[in-house]
């Protein structure tokens, strides 16, 4: 939510939730697109199949719930819980295997 003009503000117990088109089974919350900045999160209630994700700017993603384990192009993995941080540079392709319940915050900037 816009408060004042450039001010937004959200919650991590947001309820305005909508389907991610770019992610099938995961919901998305985006609090701005401003500035060449893109912040939200994304949730996933239910399992499914693991995902190919290739962020196209730097993303920077904090877990708040569940667990992930990221597969990077080259072979090394992160594995990631609730607390964890991560940031991925543009262009590199991953594979996701999602633990649920799973919620994310995420920051993407940069070119």
């Amino acid at each position: 939510m816009e408060l004042i003009p450039g001010i937004f503000l959200s919650s991590t117990a947001t309820e305005e939730w909508v389907p991610d088109p770019g992610v099938p089974g995961t919901e998305v919350h985006v609090m701005v697109e401003a500035d060449g900045v893109a912040a939200g999160m994304t949730r996933m209630l239910t399992a499914g199949d693991p995902f190919d994700w290739t962020p196209q700017q730097r993303e920077t993603i904090l877990i708040l719930e569940g667990r992930v384990r990221i597969e990077l192009d080259g072979g090394e993995e992160l594995d990631l819980g609730a607390g964890d941080m991560a940031s991925l540079r543009p262009g590199i392709a991953t594979r996701w295997f999602v633990t649920v319940p799973f919620k994310e915050m995420w920051v993407i900037a940069g070119g």
